[in-house]
């Protein structure tokens, strides 16, 4: 376990890494006792500081919910992060040169919630709980070495989850949905990078389908008393593996009769 002195010094060293844009080592090799509890607790500090310099929460994000995802970083867990109001972007919109640090992409389904919920849920539960689901892009970014220099170690889950599950950036598209208008399971999307497909998938990659993402999330935060609140943007996980977003990427999202959601980085 890590006593609060470390997780002070991991939080100042995750801070430190997305203002300097400068990425720190691997948090599992500096504190090799670290458990998912303490990399929770992490999370929730980095998140707490964010929060007193005036940020807000609007939402959370699932990851790692997709085999491809868990086969590319070698993880078989789900994780989750918290989306702050800094993250949200336009659709459309243009990434200003040097916001990010390794900023990558990832298609979602997101659902925006009517009602709260925590536990225990069903799917029936999490349906009843939806205002609306739409198409969406996350933005990734690492504050932590993907992979260590000197070991060759790669992160492992502690990792991606005191980093805030790698949580940069949310755009949505404007199209909005009933939760049961669409068979969430077979909503695929067709992903670009300056015209060229870059990846494919179907929201049933996710968990076998989006909204059990929704129900895992749920059951993972009533263990921390967390709840999803109304209002807020669940990414459900994403369906394709990450695309690296370079500098003069232009990213576009065809999710077909669902919508569609682009977004520029900058030069």
């Amino acid at each position: 376990m890590m006593t609060d002195d470390e997780v002070s010094s991991a939080v100042d060293a995750l801070d430190k890494a997305e203002k300097t844009q400068v990425q720190t080592g691997l948090l599992s090799l500096k504190f090799p006792r670290m458990t998912m509890d303490n990399a929770y607790k992490v999370q929730k500090a980095w998140v707490s500081k964010k929060i007193l310099s005036g940020q807000k929460v609007i939402g959370w994000k699932i990851g790692l919910t997709s085999k491809a995802m868990q086969y590319a970083l070698n993880i078989d867990i789900p994780d989750s992060g918290v989306l702050l109001d800094d993250m949200k972007f336009v659709n459309k919109s243009t990434i200003p040169a040097g916001r990010f640090i390794q900023p990558r992409i990832e298609a979602e389904i997101a659902f925006v919630m009517k009602a709260s919920l925590s536990g225990d849920v069903t799917v029936e539960d999490v349906k009843n709980a939806t205002d609306y689901v739409a198409p969406s892009l996350e933005i990734l970014d690492t504050r932590v070495l993907r992979v260590d220099p000197d070991t060759g170690q790669s992160r492992v889950i502690v990792d991606t989850i005191s980093d805030n599950a790698a949580n940069a950036g949310v755009i949505l598209g404007s199209e909005r949905h009933s939760v049961d208008s669409f068979d969430l399971r077979r909503v695929g999307a067709i992903v670009s990078r300056n015209n060229e497909v870059e990846e494919t998938g179907l929201g049933a990659g996710v968990l076998g389908d989006p909204i059990l993402g929704i129900v895992w999330l749920a059951k993972r935060m009533a263990q921390y008393d967390q709840k999803i609140e109304p209002g807020q943007i669940i990414l459900s996980g994403s369906f394709i593996r990450a695309i690296e977003a370079h500098p003069g990427s232009h990213i576009f999202a065809d999710f077909g009769d669902f919508g569609n959601v682009s977004v520029d980085f900058g030069n």
